[in-house]
């Protein structure tokens, strides 16, 4: 056969060959990378209620469920944007990103992600199904721009066995103070009967705690802390009294000291403190932890949210992530695989919520299926009462860095509670003023 020929043919081969009619789309997520523990088509060989067990099987699933769409899943390291922002500088973002609520203004205001209103109605998901926290993180200028996945945010993680011993159990349940001055007794009660610190927190290279604690208990005394997308407020008296409350915590000892997030994580599961302030997605190892024989969380664990200090309407600042469709050339086959995906997404609302964050979807909070989940009855209300930064503040990732590490800089003892606020206020304007 002549060079001609062999090049006719392998052309007719070619040609003969079934055309691909797969819907390519490429999913960005963060949670984690566990591939060898959730083997494709399988169950999780070990911590079935973990973040990256529960999205890649999710994520599997739907494969399975719709042969005709093919996810190419990029893990990006979290929270992933140094990654994204590298992808939209190559002009290649992914078809559809998991994106913290914090964060969707920044990409919003660009128009780097796009409004889903349209295709949401065309695919039966109404925003009036979303938890009013959910709603809220999701809406900008009165378009939906994700699909929430969850809310999350810091919880009251107990060992009732010391509380028990500081004789701070009734009838088995925490006594949890309500005013600042029974908090600060309290703390004296526990650290006298068990030798040991009342609060455990991440202090070090972790100071979003911080200000995640100041948030809340700024929403707690009904402070308008930013009376605008531009401006935040922080040399008040309602921060005032939030940080001088720590500050008092820690210089009486009645906090930890110098502790990074794995040696808090460490400590309260060594039974080494009384109350871990740490986030819902700690819950499923805690609660693992408590049904485990012999460790010191041994029927010696319950979670709460945060006890109101100043005010007696329960209330908390929460975050949550979202799955968003970042603005690129797509067609419409791919347009309607997201949006597949997205739906596919909600309706597994339940799955995701066994990680310990809230749900996203009021059909779900509301269900005894999960409602019967261990401690969540007692955590449910956040998803209706958890507030949001308000709409349109950008850059909430480096606002809550300098927040904290100003905070960090009165509690510890280096600077005045005014120095560290002014610092922190005039730090903030500043970033927020020279935005692009």
């Amino acid at each position: 056969m002549t060079r001609r020929a062999l090049i006719l043919c392998l052309f007719a081969l070619v040609g003969c060959q079934p055309k691909d009619t797969t819907t390519h789309i490429t999913v960005q997520r963060i949670f984690g990378e566990c591939r060898a523990n959730v083997p494709k088509g399988h169950a999780p060989l070990r911590n079935p209620d973990g973040e990256c067990e529960i999205i890649t099987g999710l994520l599997d699933q739907f494969e399975k469920a719709n042969p005709d769409i093919k996810l190419s899943v990029n893990v990006a390291a979290w929270p992933g944007y140094d990654q994204l922002s590298a992808e939209y500088a190559a002009g290649d973002p992914p078809d559809i990103v998991t994106m913290h609520m914090s964060a969707m203004p920044d990409y919003q205001s660009r128009g780097m992600i796009l409004p889903l209103d349209q295709g949401f109605a065309a695919h039966g998901i109404d925003p009036a199904d979303f938890t009013p926290s959910a709603k809220a993180g999701v809406i900008i200028k009165d378009h939906v721009y994700g699909m929430p996945f969850d809310n999350w945010t810091q919880l009251w993680h107990i060992n009732t066995g010391l509380f028990a011993k500081a004789g701070l159990m009734q009838d088995g349940e925490p006594i949890l103070p309500h005013s600042p001055e029974q908090l600060i007794a309290q703390a004296r009660q526990f650290r006298a009967k068990t030798g040991l610190p009342y609060l455990i927190q991440a202090t070090d290279n972790e100071r979003a705690s911080y200000t995640r604690n100041l948030y809340t208990y700024l929403l707690d005394q009904k402070a308008v802390f930013f009376p605008d997308h531009k401006h935040i407020k922080l040399d008040t008296p309602e921060a005032r009294r939030v940080v001088d409350l720590f500050r008092q915590m820690y210089a009486e000892n009645l906090m930890t000291h110098d502790q990074d997030y794995p040696a808090a994580t460490s400590a309260f599961l060594n039974g080494q403190g009384g109350v871990y302030q740490v986030g819902t997605w700690m819950i499923g190892a805690f609660n693992a932890e408590a049904n485990t024989e012999g460790r010191p969380l041994y029927h010696a664990y319950t979670v709460k949210p945060y006890p109101m200090l100043y005010g007696t309407q329960q209330v908390a600042y929460v975050d949550g992530h979202a799955w968003v469709m970042p603005k690129r050339d797509r067609t419409p086959a791919q347009t309607e695989a997201v949006l597949r995906l997205m739906k596919f997404l909600q309706a597994h609302d339940y799955d995701w919520s066994r990680t310990g964050h809230l749900p996203s979807q009021m059909p779900v909070a509301t269900s005894a299926k999960y409602l019967a989940l261990p401690y969540r009855k007692d955590i449910i209300e956040l998803a209706s009462v958890g507030e949001t930064l308000p709409v349109g503040v950008e850059r909430q990732f480096a606002i809550q860095d300098i927040i904290g590490d100003e905070m960090a800089s009165a509690i510890t003892g280096h600077k005045t509670t005014e120095q560290a606020l002014q610092a922190a206020e005039h730090r903030v304007n500043d970033l927020l003023f020279h935005l692009l």
